[in-house]
């Protein structure tokens, strides 16, 4: 039986996901919810989603009703988490540290992450860091 994963992605891998329906990224985010692996989220950090998501709006693409239903879904299936303590601060950028919490909190095996100099502690936590690339080949889904 394989391993069933439990991660935090980056927003930065949701960013590159909505900006493009190539890649990994992309990919990545269309397997949440088919049991391939869980994704563990925190009110904070979907509001983090939400607020980078609204930032990074690009001509014609996406409409905010695209975007607001895959933070709706993420909503849906994802594992939720309070944050009971803070492990700040350990990061250089305070939201890096808030998925730090979130990948604590929920025992994941791994951040998904664009930037893994990022996430200097990460490994003091016993959590991996893995591009979505190299986690969609540990799970056998590489295209």
């Amino acid at each position: 039986m394989r391993k069933r994963y439990q991660i935090v992605m980056d927003s930065n891998v949701l960013i590159s996901a909505l900006r493009s329906r190539r890649g990994p990224s992309f990919h990545l985010l269309g397997l949440i919810g088919t049991g391939k692996f869980d994704v563990s989220l925190s009110v904070p950090l979907v509001l983090e989603y939400e607020e980078v998501a609204r930032r990074n709006r690009w001509h014609d693409k996406p409409s905010w009703i695209y975007v607001s239903s895959i933070l709706d879904y993420l909503c849906k299936v994802g594992r939720k988490h309070e944050i009971h303590f803070l492990w700040r601060p350990r990061e250089r950028d305070p939201k890096d540290d808030m998925v730090l919490e979130v990948a604590v909190a929920g025992q994941c095996d791994c951040i998904v992450t664009y930037n893994k100099r990022d996430f200097a502690e990460a490994k003091s936590f016993g959590i991996e860091l893995l591009t979505p690339k190299e986690f969609l080949a540990r799970i056998g889904e590489v295209k």
